[in-house]
């Protein structure tokens, strides 16, 4: 009764099916269903125990940089030195803190699975029917559905009457599924083994019932359940560059802390003292704002993109998207609507159209406008008339809106008639039922018999092939005709070539009308009304917002569970290929991973492919060096959206599934809002790149001071808590203020940024060293102008540190872009930043004259003019710098606009 047999479920027959579970058609005992449930255990989905506060908590510390500044407060600590240790523990809690507040929210994908197991269903045990918590469920179970119930568990059918199950939760189909009691074939994939039904799914129409192959882990849904729980969240693009950021700068305070204390020792200072070099260093060198800095600005960003309807989950991925290459998006509710529309028509020979799109492929097709139309067309008015007759579906008004019950292939054909002013409820009140004939996929038709005034007439829909050949005539313009069946096939194929899903539709007058359905027999001597073409339609504005990510030097694939066709017709009318080259799931499987490596790179459009199968797209992709975001609604999309460097998921109409997985949100469910976090990224991205490159040049001038003063014998210019004032209290207003900076021009017209680049490109580094150089120089020349005419140490150091400060408000104005002048871009354009500088400065002289602080930071009062003009004048060299390295040195052929014909 084990479940890993050589055959799968859906190839065995009913008969095999119930001896290997043994079982039957009266069900199971209670007995026998007891022990059972003590053996395979509920029929639930085990939940991920939620992180800890205090693992949380610890997680913030876990960084290079903190890690630097940790050995450094011990060392000022064992050192007695407990200002400039305070001041160190200040930053680390603040940091702690933000980081804490902004991850606080766990991870709890797997837990949103278990609610879409209904709680409640009805199954047949010791041969009575019972109502049952689905978690009793036990493989060998006989369970009852009916329409509107969600399935309990992994089921193989035993007998389905007018049955469909909409599986886009798993399969990403859009149209409802036809299930049937047949064995189908071994290798059938998901979206074609007619005779299950699975956990989570729902029934659209019909009833059936079926047993118990699988529970709770066991399920089609438990397996991607456990794909979640084992995939660990991918490290982001940004997450990556601050760890190499983080090993450079390691590596530089290691190297000059340790070069400085060699110098000193070999010139005779003291231990004592060189440790204290040792340490001003390390603060000097550390961005010690950068992680407060970093979280601030990836917190901006998160309100920026809030407004623009995307809602970040996890707080490093606000950059992934400005690093993307590449976009797979699901197709179903993701591209499109996910909700079926008639688009074209064919009724007397020729086409018309029900959209735009449709008049776009066929110049041939003319638009229908409404009942003048209709009176026009007697063929096209029957045609739509049949689609309201032969239809179990229903349409109504609520508060909410309008809302469509039943088969949404039957919906779409009540709101077609009811667009061109035929009220479907009225024309069942004039058109009175006699019989049905529902839909079976073996008959491949349904039937309605009506009756009207005396009038009786059968209303037939079904498979083009199958109505043809139950048609003798066809209804053109001019009245009955012979029916022209190549004629039919020719307007099928085109229908079909345009990615669009037919019925067709006929009738057939009769003289009385028949007490039951089987007394027609198989309708024969129809007349051929024509042709309906239906298809989840594009979303609107997403042919624009791909076009854009396209610009922008992004491509966008297509992965999803339907049909090649539908794929190919979606695909040419979104722009996402010109050629319809796809590859489909079975071609998928046949290929090895460095196979598929090769096709992922050239392949925009994958159709019909399982979950595992999307998740080796992704990795693929990832493999090929490509920033990947996925996009998504389903079930069947969670994997993909955990192992993608950005899972992107469907706020309002996406599953609780897909959303924990993802680490954004789209709040209106629209693929255009992707674009506009492209761009937000971008923005995120480069303003971290500005606060970074500030931090360190700065920093950088810091380090080559003290190096410099020591190598030269002088006393040291910078003490470590006046480095501190420097890093957290004047630069540390700006340095947020720099988050607030508008988007540089052209931001989507650049290509991604290469994932092995850092958070400063080989130019901004060398812009750093000449920086470093210049303020280094500026602030040793005015010490030594200072000490030589004061030969006050207290008052060259207070020149020095002020010197400093002037210099790292005009470096800031430098940063705000790494290719503009600072004279071609408003000072009033980020107010922020110009009243930070202003309160800097401000913050720095009030220091200057107040005791309290004067004591801490061992300052004195500048009261000579003539040394305030030295230091601005000094202080303004690292403009003129900066802006000779821009214009001498310009950005590489990264940052040129995106080829969009190489991208797309």
């Amino acid at each position: 009764m084990e479940q890993e047999h050589a055959r799968p479920w859906h190839a065995l027959l009913v008969e095999e099916v119930a001896s290997r579970l043994d079982t039957g058609a009266l069900g199971l005992r209670q007995a026998t269903a007891k022990s059972r449930l003590a053996r395979y255990g509920p029929n639930q989905l085990a939940e991920a125990p939620p992180t800890s506060a205090l693992a949380r908590l610890l997680h913030q510390f876990k960084s290079p940089l903190i890690y630097i500044l940790l050995a450094a407060f011990a060392v000022t600590l064992l050192l007695g030195k407990t200002i400039d240790a305070g001041a160190i523990a200040a930053i680390l809690v603040i940091n702690a803190a933000i980081g804490f507040t902004q991850e606080r929210r766990a991870e709890v994908s797997v837990r949103a699975l278990t609610r879409l197991v209904s709680p409640r269903t009805r199954v047949i045990r010791d041969g009575h029917e019972w109502e049952v918590e689905s978690r009793e469920l036990v493989p060998g179970d006989l369970v009852l559905l009916e329409s509107g119930t969600r399935v309990p568990a992994d089921l193989r059918l035993v007998a389905a009457t007018t049955l469909t199950v909409d599986e886009s939760l798993l399969t990403g189909e859009s149209a409802s599924v036809h299930k049937q009691a047949s064995a189908v074939a071994e290798d059938a994939p998901l979206p074609d083994r007619e005779d299950m039904a699975y956990t989570g799914t729902v029934v659209s129409s019909g009833r059936g019932r079926g047993y118990v192959v699988a529970t709770g882990a066991r399920t089609e849904l438990g397996e991607i359940a456990g794909s979640i729980r084992g995939e660990a969240a991918t490290a982001t693009p940004l997450q990556e560059r601050m760890r190499r950021f983080a090993r450079v700068v390691g590596l530089v305070v290691g190297g000059s802390s340790a070069l400085g204390f060699l110098i000193g020792v070999v010139r005779g200072e003291s231990l004592s003292d060189m440790f204290m070099l040792a340490v001003a260093l390390a603060v000097a060198a550390v961005p010690e704002g950068l992680p407060v800095v970093l979280t601030i600005t990836l917190a901006l960003g998160v309100a920026r993109m809030a407004r623009r309807r995307a809602v970040i989950r996890r707080l490093p991925a606000i950059e992934t998207l400005g690093s993307t290459t590449v976009i797979g998006s699901d197709k179903t509710g993701t591209l499109t609507e996910n909700r079926m529309t008639v688009q074209e028509l064919w009724a007397g020979g020729r086409f018309f159209s029900l959209s735009n799109e449709a008049l776009l492929e066929d110049p041939r097709a003319r638009p229908v406008e409404g009942a003048q139309d209709l009176a026009e067309h007697p063929p096209l008015y029957l045609l739509l008339l049949t689609g309201v007759l032969a239809n179990e579906a229903d349409v109504f008004q609520t508060e909410r809106g309008q809302v469509t019950r039943g088969d949404p292939t039957e919906a779409a054909l009540l709101l077609a008639a009811e667009r061109l002013g035929l009220a479907h409820e009225a024309l069942r009140g004039h058109w009175t039922s006699d019989a049905e004939i529902p839909f079976e996929p073996e008959r491949q038709y349904s039937a309605s018999m009506r009756s009207r005034d005396g009038r009786r007439a059968l209303f037939v829909k079904g498979a083009p092939e199958r109505v043809l050949a139950m048609s003798t005539a066809q209804l053109g313009e001019a009245g009955l005709e012979p029916l022209d069946a190549e004629a039919a096939h020719a307007a099928a194929a085109a229908l079909a070539g345009r990615g669009l899903r037919m019925l067709a539709m006929a009738y057939r007058p009769l003289g009385e009308a028949p007490v039951r359905p089987d007394a027609v027999g198989g309708p024969e001597g129809l007349t051929f009304l024509g042709l309906t073409g239906m298809m989840d339609p594009p979303r609107e504005g997403v042919r624009e917002a791909i076009a854009r990510c396209q610009d922008a030097g992004i491509r966008v694939v297509m992965v999803t569970g339907d049909h090649v066709a539908t794929a190919r017709a979606i695909g040419r009318e979104l722009g996402l290929t010109s050629d319809g080259a796809a590859l489909t799931g079975t071609e998928l499987a046949a290929l090895d991973d460095a196979a598929l490596l090769g096709r992922a790179l050239e392949v925009d459009l994958y159709a019909r492919v399982t979950p595992e199968q999307k998740l080796r797209v992704v990795r693929a992709l990832q493999a090929g060096g490509e920033v990947v975001a996925v996009t998504g609604d389903g079930v069947n999309d969670a994997p993909a959206l955990k192992a993608a460097d950005i899972g992107v998921a469907m706020g309002r109409g996406g599953t609780d599934v897909a959303r924990e997985a993802s680490d954004m949100v789209l709040a209106d469910d629209n693929f255009v809002s992707i674009a506009a976090a492209v761009e937000e990224g971008r923005v995120t991205f480069d303003n971290l790149r500005k606060v970074t490159f500030f931090l360190v040049s700065t920093g950088a001038a810091a380090v080559i001071t003290l190096l410099c003063a020591l190598a030269l014998g002088w006393p040291l210019p910078l003490l470590p808590a006046q480095l501190l004032w420097l890093n957290l209290v004047t630069n540390g207003l700006q340095d947020v203020a720099l988050a607030f900076e508008p988007a540089d021009p052209g931001v989507m017209a650049r290509a991604p940024r290469p994932r092995r680049e850092g958070f400063l490109s080989g130019l901004l580094w060398e812009r750093t060293v000449v920086a470093g150089v210049v303020m280094a120089t500026g602030t040793l020349g005015v010490f030594h102008w200072e000490l030589a005419r004061t030969d006050s140490l207290p008052a060259a150091r207070t020149a020095a540190l002020t010197t400093m400060v002037l210099f790292q408000m005009f470096q800031v104005g430098n940063a705000r872009s790494e290719t503009q002048s600072v004279f071609a871009r408003s000072p009033f354009s980020n107010p922020f930043l110009f009243w930070a500088t202003a309160a800097a400065l401000a913050v720095h002289v009030g220091a200057l004259y107040f005791a309290p602080t004067r004591f801490v930071l061992r300052v004195v009062p500048l009261t000579d003019g003539g040394s305030w003009l030295r230091i601005v004048l000094v202080a303004a060299s690292i403009i003129v710098a900066m802006e000779l390295h821009k214009l001498l040195r310009r950005p590489s052929a990264r940052d040129a606009p995106a080829a969009r014909e190489g991208r797309g």
